[in-house]
């Protein structure tokens, strides 16, 4: 069975794919992406296998 590991990133709008990016080559997937505490920022919710 597959184990995960979860992290929860500030996302600026104007740099979103910068940022998910990074995140995305070191292996983590986005599972949700929600909106933050004002209109410039959202929040990514990503996961990866643990051991990666």
């Amino acid at each position: 069975m597959t184990k995960w590991e979860y992290v929860t990133v500030p996302v600026l709008v104007h740099a979103t794919k910068q940022i998910l990016d990074n995140w995305g080559s070191e292996g983590w997937e986005l599972v949700q992406i929600i909106p933050g505490m004002n209109p410039e920022n959202l929040v990514a919710y990503l996961k990866r296998p643990i051991g990666e």
